[in-house]
Formats: structure tokens, C-alpha cells, sequence
């Protein structure tokens, strides 16, 4: 049995684009963050920013300057990610 599937890009991006997706996206993003402040010392800076590309999206970052050392000696912002159910990857990468 042969099936015809045609993907409708207008239909996808109008999905990407709306205010449930957009709901979801900060929702996880909030999980993420408080998934990592609980694996830092208390009072750490963990900002969330909200953002829009061609759809919602959002960034967390561990705003101290010892941010770059807990990720990279414990992966506090690796094990978040996925403690969350999200796949982490790095800008660039």
C-alpha cells in the first residue's frame, strides 16, 4: 500500500507560530530553569529569555560568573535539560 503524504508548510509554521506552542515552549523553558537552581547554591541568577525567530523559542542562563564552571565540572544546565526530556546543544553546535 502506497500512501501519499504532502507536507503543508503554511499549516506547520501557523502551528509554530501560535500562542499553544509558544505556552509550551516558555512552560519547559521555566522547567529547565528551575531544574537548574536547584543544583546551584541559593540566590545563583538563572534568567529566562523569551524570544521569537520564525517561531517561540527561549534561552536559560546561569547568569554568575562561575556559570561556565558548574556546567562544566558538574553539567548542571545538561542534566536540567534532560532531567526535563530535552536534548541540550550548545550554540553553534
Amino acid at each position: 500500500m502506497l500512501v501519499d503524504f504532502r507536507l503543508d508548510a503554511a499549516g506547520v509554521r501557523e502551528v509554530l507560530r501560535s500562542d499553544e506552542v509558544r505556552q509550551m515552549v516558555d512552560q519547559a523553558a521555566e522547567d529547565v530553569r528551575a531544574r537548574i537552581r536547584a543544583k546551584l547554591p541559593p540566590g545563583t541568577s538563572v534568567t529566562l529569555r523569551t524570544y521569537t525567530t520564525d517561531r517561540g523559542a527561549a534561552s536559560v542562563t546561569i547568569a554568575h560568573v562561575q556559570g561556565m564552571g558548574w556546567q562544566a565540572r558538574d553539567g548542571v544546565i545538561t542534566r536540567s535539560v534532560s532531567e526535563a526530556g530535552f536534548e541540550f546543544k550548545a550554540w553553534g553546535g
